[in-house]
């Protein structure tokens, strides 16, 4: 049974920095595509960062080089460093699992990710 838990969220300044986690169990981690989205009120979900099961990181444009995505693969979980935050990131940000490549246009396909996890909140205020 696939299983996604995100941590980490919370309420920081602009300007601030976190740190999220996803911890994966149920899988071979290792050779899945994993990513993070991200999600507003009244928008829909977005793509922040894939990380590639060969190594290969890819993230949306908007970050500016402000996010990092990393992987453990001997602790089976996912990482989402985020710096100079801004109140636009504020969102439930979620880890998102897919047993394959990442596909193209990744940022743009949440559907072809079938396994997410329950989301923590990121809260940027001004």
């Amino acid at each position: 049974q696939v299983q996604l838990v995100e941590s980490g969220g919370g309420s920081v300044q602009s300007g601030g920095s976190l740190r999220l986690s996803c911890a994966a169990s149920g899988f071979t981690y290792s050779r899945y595509c994993m990513g993070w989205f991200r999600q507003a009120p009244g928008k829909g979900r977005e793509g922040v960062a894939v990380f590639e099961s060969t190594g290969g990181k890819s993230y949306a444009d908007f970050l500016k080089g402000r996010f990092t995505v990393s992987r453990d693969n001997t602790k089976n979980t996912l990482y989402l460093q985020m710096n100079n935050l801004e109140t636009g990131d504020t969102a439930m940000y979620y880890c998102a699992a897919n047993p394959s490549w990442c596909p193209s246009k990744w940022y743009l396909k949440p559907d072809d990710f079938p396994y997410w996890g329950q989301g923590t909140q990121v809260t940027v205020s001004s």
